[in-house]
């Protein structure tokens, strides 16, 4: 069971290794400072997010424990400005995959620890404390935040420009076709970089020169190698004889769960093929956030496949 607040969560040993895990890994960013608040600052808050990372076949991998700012705090011309970030289209996932398999190259998944964090705020930004983590000797401070954090409106437009920008430096260009599809050419050799936000997809003609390449990424960013690739946004991936198997088998079954639906019966046509539907008939649904979370789930299921 997830907890929805510090209280809850501090109870369980588990949670609480994962708090301190989280405060460490931001403290050693320096991803704040503390300073005297002012009646001038504009104070945003921040909670904690819960969450077990689990293993395509359901087991516990891990859990993990993110300190979240309360982005809805924020004014837009006082501690934000530009918020939008690219992401890779599933269209160019499915070509670099195609490319990769017909090629015979090894596709890599990385994960970047903390990414967030490693964007750099071009704003003032203040923040509330951490809950369970109030600095004892100075409990009316506030921090400044030097860095982004998740839950931030600028967070991942701050963390993409980051990431680009190292890649850039050392050779990569961006596709013309895809903004979050990077590209190193040297003479015959060839890298494939895909970011959706901190999950990364990286592939090419030459093992050393990818292994060459992560070490690099290594030294800039917290980087996890995951190894070859196996479950990538939602996609069970399983290399064959003929290539690679790709599913959405947990997804599909992690839909069903959530609305309640895991034992219903299937039916082929679930609505009459005739019934003509208007704006105005029908009773307004109770609530239509679920509805639509479902309609965005099932449009996510069939976007790879398509």
């Amino acid at each position: 069971m997830e907890p929805t607040c510090y209280t809850q969560a501090s109870k369980d040993a588990n949670w609480r290794a994962a708090m301190t895990e989280e405060i460490n890994a931001l403290l050693k960013n320096h991803t704040w400072s503390l300073v005297h608040p002012s009646p001038s600052q504009h104070v945003v808050g921040c909670k904690w997010v819960f969450r077990i990372k689990r293993n395509p076949d359901g087991s516990v991998e891990r859990y993990k424990a993110r300190l979240v700012a309360k982005g809805f705090h924020q004014q837009h011309g006082i501690d934000y400005g530009e918020t939008y970030s690219p992401v890779i289209k599933p269209a160019t996932i499915r070509t670099v995959l195609c490319v990769a398999v017909s090629r015979g190259w090894s596709l890599r998944q990385l994960d970047v620890k903390n990414a967030f964090l490693h964007g750099y705020l071009q704003e003032d930004v203040y923040m509330t404390q951490p809950p369970g983590f109030v600095d004892s000797s100075r409990p009316s401070y506030v921090c400044k935040l030097h860095k982004a954090l998740y839950g931030l409106k600028q967070a991942p437009r701050a963390w993409f420009q980051r990431m680009s920008s190292f890649l850039l430096s050392i050779g990569f260009h961006l596709s013309k076709a895809d903004s979050s599809l990077f590209i190193y050419q040297h003479g015959l050799y060839v890298i494939f970089f895909l970011l959706y936000v901190d999950d990364i997809v990286v592939t090419g003609s030459s093992d050393r020169l990818l292994q060459s390449f992560i070490a690099a990424l290594g030294r800039g960013f917290d980087i996890k190698d995951l190894g070859p690739l196996h479950y990538f946004l939602g996609l069970q991936v399983t290399p064959n004889s003929n290539g690679l198997h790709i599913n959405q088998l947990k997804y599909a079954h992690d839909i069903l769960k959530k609305h309640d639906l895991l034992h219903s019966q299937p039916v082929s046509t679930p609505l009459s093929a005739k019934t003509v539907l208007t704006t105005h008939d029908g009773d307004l649904l109770a609530n239509p956030t679920v509805f639509r979370e479902m309609v965005g789930s099932l449009q996510y299921l069939t976007i790879y496949t398509s």
